[in-house]
């Protein structure tokens, strides 16, 4: 019988079900208009504007039941290029994993 050392398991497939929005906890700098309804737009300590969190640390448009963004159609352009499942989200993703051991 041959055993798989724990390092070199598969990880799980991402998808918006298995999503634990760890980037809805990133700020993010509104850099073009897409349209965000001004609610959840705010402005960080240097004047630019930036997605409202709110004092969970969640992004304001964040829907806490189902995980999924209120805004979707209309996020910001660093949400659209924050690709799931890509390098960055599964960095994230092990770094909320590895926050709460």
């Amino acid at each position: 019988m041959t055993t798989i050392p724990l390092t070199h398991l598969a990880e799980p497939a991402i998808t918006c079900s298995t999503c634990a929005a760890c980037c809805c906890r990133l700020e993010v700098l509104l850099i073009s208009d897409t349209g965000v309804p001004e609610r959840y737009i705010d402005i960080d300590d240097w004047g630019g504007e930036v997605m409202l969190r709110l004092d969970d640390g969640w992004c304001a448009a964040l829907d806490r039941d189902t995980m999924r963004c209120t805004i979707y159609e209309k996020r910001p352009l660093i949400c659209r290029e924050f690709e799931t499942g890509s390098q960055d989200c599964l960095e994230e993703r092990r770094g909320i994993a590895t926050a709460y051991r």
